[in-house]
């Protein structure tokens, strides 16, 4: 194994120096004396090695002996893994022991790339939320969004999701928490206890009071435990994140502690490859699927936002929170024009119901362009078609609005399921009228 000694300490970052070759980045190396565990991150010019201090280890000194261990990080998998909640180590949070299990994985290792399946025929999992099942169909081994600014409700759509979900799948759960509030995992916990689905969930967790470094890693981690499931147990996953942009949030901070100089944006340099390599590893095979459903926070409500738009585009369907409809107390807060879905074709939901979602997306455009008119001129200066159209359209937004089932226990109203069936159903009803 090779040696080295620290040469540099700061809160996050421990620079040091080997005597030789200097190991790979991604690899683990030892402080000796304290058993401290330091991840390779970058090795400069001059031969520095550039180490996070991943476990927040406050004791590290200048002139200490480090050993590099061949090897990178490692998480335990296994059946042992499923009802538990543990940290992007494997080190469990819910107060229940060690997990017992002697099989790791290494977290940043793939070979998921080799085996893509092709021209699996589309199946559609059915919500019960009618802006999800309609606006941006719920495809197995695909990508769903949900973007919005801060207390919009991304949390509550996704915990809604699980829900109506994860309760009728025989699909192994994921749930990886990226520097979200811990009020927010122990509400889900909870959720999830109450209604007995934990024994069919893992839970990994890298709330926003741990170091950047942690954060940044608790979703590659939860990444690698999916695909072990996926290529060695052939299961199907419902692979759920909240939130991506706090990956993206971590890693930047991780390059301000390097020095490192951003690119356009203000982000870290690497930050696309990094949501791009992440990105491609949730991804179906042979073996098995990965259905991913991720929130995307939207800082300042910009939806410009150069990551916001790098992660929207490795997504298949991308639901639009917005602050404007919120206001008008319509839950889930959706904006029905800016939502899109690259599955809402023939092909995959049918002629019936593609042929619907073009009827009511040209029926919300047109009231959007009523709308600038009738601030002017007045409701009463429309024509009759117009009119009808316009009501069409206020018939419509309020159609989506639904009462969740995650908020039961908070507001007393009783949770809404509808099929897909009934959703199409009811929007023809309107449109006929």
């Amino acid at each position: 194994m090779r040696q080295g000694s620290v040469d540099a300490v700061t809160t996050t970052v421990i620079d040091v120096v080997f005597d030789d070759i200097p190991p790979a980045i991604g690899e683990v190396v030892i402080i000796e004396p304290l058993d401290a565990k330091l991840v390779v991150e970058a090795i400069q010019e001059d031969g520095t090695v550039q180490c996070l201090n991943i476990e927040n280890n406050t004791s590290i000194e200048r002139g200490m002996k480090v050993t590099s261990t061949g090897a990178g990080i490692q998480i335990p998998v296994g059946d042992e893994m499923i009802g538990r909640i543990v940290d992007a180590f494997g080190r469990p949070l819910d107060g229940k022991g060690p997990v017992k299990t002697q099989k790791t994985r290494d977290i940043l290792k793939t070979d998921s790339h080799t085996t893509v399946r092709v021209n699996a025929k589309p199946e559609i999992l059915e919500t019960g939320i009618k802006v999800v099942d309609f606006f941006a169909p719920f495809v197995k081994g695909r990508k769903v969004g949900i973007i919005g600014g801060a207390g919009v409700g991304k949390t509550v759509l996704m915990m809604e999701l699980i829900h109506n979900v994860a309760e009728k799948s025989t699909s192994l759960s994921f749930f990886t928490g990226i520097g979200e509030r811990i009020r927010e995992g122990n509400e889900l916990y909870e959720t999830l206890k109450e209604r007995d689905l934990l024994k069919n969930t893992c839970m990994l967790f890298g709330q926003m009071n741990e170091i950047p470094s942690q954060r940044s890693l608790v979703g590659v981690a939860s990444t690698a435990l999916a695909e072990y499931f996926r290529d060695e147990q052939k299961k199907d996953i419902l692979f759920f994140v909240d939130n991506m942009y706090r990956y993206v949030q971590a890693r930047n901070e991780l390059a301000a502690d390097l020095t490192q100089v951003p690119s356009e944006g203000g982000y870290e340099p690497t930050i696309f490859s990094d949501v791009k390599t992440l990105q491609d590893r949730l991804t179906s095979n042979k073996n098995g699927s990965i259905t991913a459903v991720e929130t995307i926070y939207v800082p300042a409500d910009d939806l410009s936002d150069p990551a916001v738009q790098m992660i929207q585009r490795e997504l298949d369907s991308t639901l639009v929170l917005s602050r404007r409809v919120a206001e008008q107390g319509i839950r889930p807060a959706v904006d029905l024009l800016r939502t899109s879905s690259s599955l809402l074709s023939p092909e995959v939901v049918g002629a019936r119901h593609y042929e619907l979602s073009l009827r009511v997306q040209s029926i919300l455009q047109k009231y959007e362009s009523l709308r600038t008119i009738i601030a002017i001129i007045g409701e009463s200066e429309l024509s009759i078609e117009d009119k009808k159209d316009y009501n069409r359209a206020k018939d419509i937004i309020q159609y989506f609005s639904q009462r969740a089932s995650v908020t039961e226990d908070l507001n007393g109203a009783k949770g809404e399921y509808y099929t897909i069936e009934q959703t199409l159903s009811g929007l023809e009803k309107i449109l006929k009228d």
